[in-house]
């Protein structure tokens, strides 16, 4: 299994509840070893199995929350 980690800007969380859907989806996708989000920073890191999921299905399923994820 190869791994790797992936940061995405993440806008448009204004709270904790935000925070902790975007935490729950990520970390609830195929692949995705490990997820967390950082509100103040309004990030997201993802470590994923490369061969499971790639860095554009993370990011749409943010945007599928309704958040922003700049390219």
């Amino acid at each position: 299994m190869a791994t790797r980690t992936l940061h995405l800007s993440v806008l448009g969380m204004t709270c904790h509840n935000c925070t902790r859907s975007v935490e729950r989806t990520l970390a609830s996708t195929p692949g995705v070893i490990q997820a967390s989000v950082d509100l103040q920073a309004a990030s997201a890191t993802v470590e994923y199995d490369v061969d499971l999921v790639k860095p554009e299905v993370l990011a749409e399923a943010v945007r599928d929350l309704g958040y922003e994820v700049p390219a």
